[in-house]
């Protein structure tokens, strides 16, 4: 059985990340599995599967990842796999166009990552999601309400979706070492209290909301960001703004993340929407208290275990932050329900059911 995962590149994000921690997990279990990716850029997740030397790696350029002619160059690789499992937009359109225009048999596997879709609400753009949507013989769903809201969407046929929950490697975190605060930044110190937040810098992660709880917060407790992206700049100058530049950090990408999240107090996911909350759950299994937005994707995931606080407040944000830092009888308590929600996010059973979903497709 040989699969062919298709995604826009390895740049920093859930999704990216769990290809890399998955596909050497594939290979245990006897699967033949490749990557294809649009962007050819050796990003630091690039790097490090490539280190691992589990898999063929093929790589179609380095121009924009709207280019149509990208459909054309994934038409060679579809006759190569019994199955093409493809993620995030636009490679979702571009694997479907190829599919169309070379007559393929080969099955297709899309996994939607997150619960909204603007491309699904906007009136010209449903009808077009609709056909693609319709080409993939599976649409893994990463939790129940992304289930419900493409069912919603679409009116498919329940049995085209399949619920198979994220996971995070927890053997990697546990073993992970934590870093010394002088380790993480030379501006630190010891009895400084670490706010961590992990992600790129776009829009529906949220990042000035946990700026301006900053704002609200005594001068010990000290903001770190890891991560990159197009809202980097204006993120910077909100901080200069309201006078926080030595309590705010931009780490950019790292790929130490789990000894980062060991090194923190507590880890913030601040998101407008998710479709799981892959950060969530990382900073959960280190046994550190998270607090999370509460919206569909993360709430779920969360809820009963670490602290919820409403989108975009950053009083609530701020006052969730300081409960925690006061009470360390409650603080600890947060950290072991974290601790034990983040055990039924393990990444093998979510290879396992993967594994499961590639045999039974094969065998029809």
């Amino acid at each position: 059985m040989k699969i062919l995962h298709i995604i826009n590149n390895l740049a920093t994000g859930g999704a990216e990340k769990l290809i890399l921690e998955t596909i050497p997990l594939l290979k245990k279990k006897g699967i033949e599995v490749d990557l294809l990716v649009l962007d050819a850029n050796d990003y630091p997740y690039m790097q490090q599967l490539k280190a691992l030397n589990c898999c063929a790696i093929f790589s179609l350029g380095k121009g924009s990842l709207y280019n149509p002619l990208y459909i054309f160059k994934i038409i060679p690789y579809l006759s190569k796999y019994d199955l093409i499992h493809v993620h995030l937009f636009p490679t979702q359109y571009w694997a479907v166009f190829a599919k169309i225009f070379s007559f393929s048999k080969t099955k297709l596997i899309f996994t939607e990552h997150n619960t909204s879709n603007r491309r699904m609400q906007n009136s010209l753009f449903k009808p077009i999601e609709l056909f693609v949507y319709s080409f993939y013989t599976k649409i893994v769903c990463i939790t129940n309400e992304v289930k419900e809201a493409l069912e919603l969407h679409t009116r498919f046929n329940s049995k085209k979706f399949e619920v198979i929950s994220n996971g995070v490697n927890l053997e990697v975190i546990k073993f992970a070492e934590r870093l010394e605060k002088k380790e993480i930044h030379q501006s630190l110190h010891s009895a400084d209290a670490l706010i961590m937040h992990v992600a790129g810098f776009r829009v529906q992660k949220d990042q000035k909301t946990v700026i301006r709880a900053m704002a609200h917060l005594e001068n010990y407790v000290k903001l770190l960001f890891v991560g990159d992206g197009v809202l980097r700049q204006e993120c910077e100058a909100l901080v200069h703004e309201l006078g926080l530049q030595e309590r705010v950090l931009f780490l950019g990408v790292r790929t130490d993340v789990s000894r980062l999240l060991k090194s923190v107090e507590i880890s913030v996911v601040s998101s407008h929407w998710e479709g799981f909350g892959l950060a969530a759950v990382e900073g959960m299994a280190v046994g550190k208290p998270v607090i999370a937005s509460n919206v569909e994707g993360l709430c779920g995931v969360v809820n009963g275990a670490g602290i919820l606080f409403e989108k975009g407040n950053e009083i609530e944000l701020a006052e969730k932050i300081k409960a925690l830092l006061s009470d360390e009888k409650y603080y600890e308590k947060v950290g072991r329900a974290c601790l034990e929600r983040a055990k039924e996010y393990d990444i093998i059973f979510m290879v396992d059911q993967h594994v499961e979903l590639y045999k039974n497709l094969c065998l029809k």
